[in-house]
């Protein structure tokens, strides 16, 4: 199945990924989503910190409708789906409420600290995986400990966090939490759509997960108040809708480099990307929001290091597998082409009747 989803043709916005070597591939797409998800931090702390605007939900919403309009411009239509819709209603529940929580907490978490926490997802989106069907993921020990590392790494650094900004709170701790275990299902069951059905295609993917999803908006935000508040808000201060579509563009560039991720390295892998990013946005924050960095800090940010350095290392186990595959491989071709010459000469031996 491994095989049949690296042989699906795949492109990213015109540029084919199929035909290039497999680190061209990871160059491509860690590069547009690094560019998405940097403007996106931006955007966030922008709105968030500055402008004092904590609608998480309705954010989300906003962010969901221009993703359509950019899918239409891309021109995706329904037509082209591959997989029935009760596909993506799993999938999109657990989206939207990563989304939402993940925006919303920033009302009482400072950006770092809610990068930070994000950041962890690596390691409940290992343990996850072993448990979703169509996977079944297991995982070398040194990969488990590079996401200890992460995790202890980042820990460090919220702590820091708590002492040099004020805008820390136990209920942003338990709103980004619970984004956590949202975003461990979603990388993996995502990957599951991918290898059970190679035709999938990441415009389906976002589609499908946005129209599905977008429903479940609604009841959190009337529940809360969120909407009538939030249309007030932006409503008085409209150049917010400019600042959100702007945001939305910029992720919708990083969303479909990140489904291309997945669709070819998997959810793992693509954790440890993101991981990545958030430490490059993390330190953009710091520095474009002259914010004060301790000797915690720098500690945090060196396990997490550490921890992405490690789970770089080249697993000895796959790569002898491989070996013998690719040896057992050659030995069978072999063996099939000295039996085919065989009978070849036995057929010329055989007298005619």
């Amino acid at each position: 199945m491994k095989n049949n989803k690296e042989e699906q043709a795949r492109s990213l916005f015109g540029i084919s990924l199929s035909d290039r070597p497999r680190w061209q591939q990871f160059l491509i797409c860690s590069s547009g989503f690094f560019f998405g998800y940097l403007v996106n931090g931006i955007c966030e702390e922008y709105v968030y910190n500055r402008l004092h605007f904590s609608y998480g939900w309705y954010f989300t919403f906003i962010q969901g409708f221009v993703y359509l309009g950019l899918i239409y411009l891309q021109g995706f239509t329904s037509k082209q789906m591959v997989n029935p819709w009760k596909t993506y209603v799993k999938l999109s529940a657990v989206l939207m409420g990563s989304h939402g929580l993940t925006k919303g907490s920033l009302a009482f978490l400072n950006y770092p600290a809610q990068i930070m926490f994000k950041s962890t997802k690596v390691l409940p989106v290992m343990i996850m995986g072993a448990f979703i069907p169509g996977l079944r993921r297991k995982y070398p020990l040194h990969e488990y400990i590079s996401a200890i590392l992460l995790v202890v790494g980042l820990i460090l650094f919220t702590l820091a966090d708590a002492h040099t900004s004020p805008n820390f709170s136990v209920i942003g701790v338990v709103m980004i939490s619970g984004a956590l275990v949202m975003d461990s299902f979603l990388g993996n069951l995502q990957e599951a759509i991918f290898t059970m059905n190679p035709e999938t295609t990441q415009m389906e993917m976002l589609f499908c997960s946005t129209v599905v999803g977008l429903p479940f908006l609604i009841p959190p935000m009337l529940f809360t108040g969120e909407l009538f508040k939030a249309w007030t808000s932006c409503s008085q201060h409209p150049y917010v809708y400019g600042v959100l579509v702007f945001e939305a563009m910029a992720t919708f560039i990083g969303q479909v480099s990140v489904l291309s991720l997945i669709a070819l390295f998997g959810a793992a892998t693509t954790a440890m990307i993101t991981t990545a990013r958030k430490a490059v946005t993390l330190l953009l924050s710091y520095l474009i929001f002259t914010k004060p960095l301790t000797e915690q800090h720098g500690s945090g940010l060196l396990l997490i290091a550490m921890g992405i350095t490690l789970k770089m290392l080249p697993d000895n186990n796959s790569t002898s597998t491989k070996r013998v595959l690719t040896s057992s491989t050659k030995s069978n071709t072999a063996k099939s082409a000295a039996d085919d010459e065989e009978l070849g000469e036995i057929e010329e031996k055989r007298p005619l009747v």
